[in-house]
């Protein structure tokens, strides 16, 4: 199986959509949502470590504007 690799891609819909091969992080959706009670949340990583794409994540998951079933159809954040 050939994986293709979206180096450079920030929109999680855009990611998603192509094919591109992707390490599934939505659980920590659920974990920031359930297990804490914090009002601010601030994720500090290193350059080039997924924080866009996160946010990016992280935005289609919680605007109601938006129909993202399609997107997150068999990741893990469907469990819950």
């Amino acid at each position: 199986m050939v994986f293709k690799v979206g180096v450079g891609k920030s929109d999680f819909a855009e990611l998603r959509g192509s094919g591109n091969y992707y390490v599934d992080k939505t659980e920590l959706l659920y974990e920031l949502v359930n297990d804490t009670d914090n009002k601010v949340t601030l994720f500090t990583r290193p350059r080039r470590f997924g924080k866009t794409l996160m946010m990016s994540m992280m935005e289609n998951f919680f605007n109601i504007r938006k129909d993202s079933r399609d997107i997150f159809r068999g990741l893990a954040i469907t469990e819950h």
